[in-house]
């Protein structure tokens, strides 16, 4: 498949991500990257995300990485929310 394609259904994933305001209120959400920024983007959606937001980072990024995140947060998420993705993720 040329690069060019490739780059092409890159930002095709892109477009789906969540870039409502109200989640990523201390940045400007169009200057997320989701792979530069992932452990803040799944934090952030951990904590706060709401069904469809959930939905896309579970289909965007692997389980292994999200649980890392949790096991190894660097913002303080609240113990229910680690409690019910630790649930999840077992």
């Amino acid at each position: 498949m040329p690069k060019r394609r490739l780059g092409k259904l890159k930002s095709r994933k892109y477009a789906g991500m969540p870039r409502r305001p109200s989640l990523f209120w201390d940045v400007d959400p169009k200057t997320i990257d989701p792979q530069k920024h992932a452990r803040y983007v799944i934090e952030r959606i951990l904590e706060f995300g709401r069904d469809k937001e959930v939905r896309w980072l579970v289909r965007y990024y692997p389980a292994r990485l999200i649980k890392n995140v949790l096991r190894e947060k660097r913002t303080p998420l609240h113990e229910k929310t680690i409690a019910l993705w630790e649930l999840i993720y077992q």
